[in-house]
């Protein structure tokens, strides 16, 4: 497997509307656009940092798994995303591996990138995502 970069970081939040005035007005990073992912429940605005972005994260729907995030822990960062080359192949690493899947196949993400997650137990407590895009 092969880890290119940081992709992005996850935040969850209440509002993102609200949530994107503090990012681009008092932070001056600039919204590249929002994009709803009704698989997931989700609603995300695009924030780029250098190469990677942040990612913010609102659901759409109260038994979503960010409105659950946000039950349980409150808004904050919610995962963190690193970009590979070659998702099946480091799904399949890590299984073979012993790591614990939440994601065993590769699935749609926002920004058209193919994702998937690995269990929190065997992180440390993160959720990391990895993700494989065709272009960025």
């Amino acid at each position: 497997m092969k880890v290119q970069r940081v992709d992005h970081i996850g935040i969850a939040v209440n509002n993102l509307a609200e949530t994107l005035l503090f990012y681009e007005e008092i932070l001056g990073i600039k919204c590249q656009g929002t994009e709803e992912v009704a698989e997931q429940k989700v609603k995300v605005a695009f924030l780029p940092v250098g190469d990677s972005e942040l990612e913010l994260l609102e659901s759409t729907d109260p038994e979503g798994p960010i409105a659950k995030f946000i039950a349980s822990r409150g808004q904050g960062i919610q995962h963190i995303a690193l970009q590979v080359d070659n998702i099946e192949a480091a799904l399949a690493e890590l299984k073979e591996k012993g790591i614990r899947l939440i994601d065993e196949k590769p699935r749609y993400g926002a920004g058209g990138a193919k994702i998937a997650f690995v269990h929190p137990k065997d992180t440390d407590g993160v959720l990391l995502e990895l993700a494989e895009r065709q272009t960025k």
